[in-house]
C-alpha cells in the first residue's frame, strides 16, 4: 500500500443478533493495522442496544464504539478496556446507514473489500437482489461489482428456501458466505473463544493476520 493512501476495509453490521462477531472483527482488524469504514445499519442499533445495552449516537459514535469494543461477549463492560486498539485520528471512519452519498457507495472509492458481520436475511436478499436500500447494501454491491472480496458472515437458523438461493446468488457473485458456525477444536472454554473462532474465520477470508484461535 503507498504511503498515507488510506485503503479501509469496510464493515457493515446489519440487524441479525451477534454483534459480539462484530466486535471481535473489529478489535481484530484495528490490532492489525488495519483502517475501516463502518456501517450500522438501522436495525443493527436496536439490536445492539437489546445484546449490550449500548445505544450508538452519530453524534456521540466514538464514545459509543469504545464502549463497545470494550464489551466483552459475556457481557462484562471492561473485557477488553486494557487492549483497546487505537481509535483516533483516521484509523474509523463511520457513515450514517442512510447516507447513499458516502464514499464507500461509489466503486471509484478506495476500499481493500467489504464483511458483513453478522448478516441477516434481510441484508442478504437485500445484495443479493441488488436493492440498495441503505449504504451498507449499496457498498456490498459495489465490493462485488468491483471484484473485491465481500465475506456474508450469516446469522440465523433454521434457513429457509429462499434466503439458501439467495446465498448461492452471493456464492456465485463472487462473496465468501460463512455461517457463524464455530467449531471447538480450538479449545473453547469460554463464550468469548466460541465468538472469535467465527471472527477469526472471516478475516482467514480476507487474508487479515490474527491470533483469535488456535489453528490446526
Amino acid at each position: 500500500m503507498e504511503e498515507g493512501r488510506r485503503e479501509p476495509w469496510i464493515v457493515g453490521v446489519s440487524g441479525a443478533s451477534g454483534t459480539p462477531f462484530a466486535a471481535a472483527v473489529l478489535r481484530a482488524l484495528l490490532a492489525a493495522g488495519e483502517s475501516v469504514d463502518l456501517v450500522v445499519s438501522r436495525a443493527a442499533r436496536l439490536t445492539l442496544l437489546d445484546e449490550t445495552g449500548i445505544a450508538v449516537r452519530d453524534g456521540h459514535w466514538r464514545a459509543d464504539l469504545r464502549s463497545w469494543l470494550a464489551r466483552g461477549a459475556d457481557g462484562k463492560p471492561d473485557t477488553f478496556l486494557d487492549r483497546l486498539p487505537d481509535l483516533s485520528g483516521d484509523a474509523v471512519r463511520w457513515w450514517r446507514p442512510g447516507d447513499l452519498a458516502a464514499g464507500p457507495s461509489s466503486g471509484s472509492y478506495r476500499a481493500r473489500g467489504m464483511l458483513i458481520v453478522p448478516a441477516s436475511t434481510a441484508s442478504v436478499a437485500g445484495v443479493a437482489l441488488g436493492l440498495s436500500k441503505d449504504l451498507l447494501q449499496r457498498a456490498a454491491s459495489v465490493t462485488l461489482k468491483e471484484r473485491r472480496p465481500l465475506v456474508v458472515v450469516v446469522r440465523e437458523t433454521p434457513l429457509a428456501g429462499q434466503t439458501l438461493r439467495q446465498l448461492v446468488a452471493l456464492d456465485e457473485a463472487g462473496a465468501v458466505v460463512l455461517p457463524a458456525s464455530p467449531a471447538f477444536y480450538a479449545g473453547a472454554s469460554h463464550l468469548q473463544d466460541v465468538v472469535d473462532f467465527v471472527a477469526g474465520r472471516a478475516l482467514d477470508a480476507v487474508g487479515v493476520e490474527h491470533d483469535l484461535y488456535r489453528r490446526w
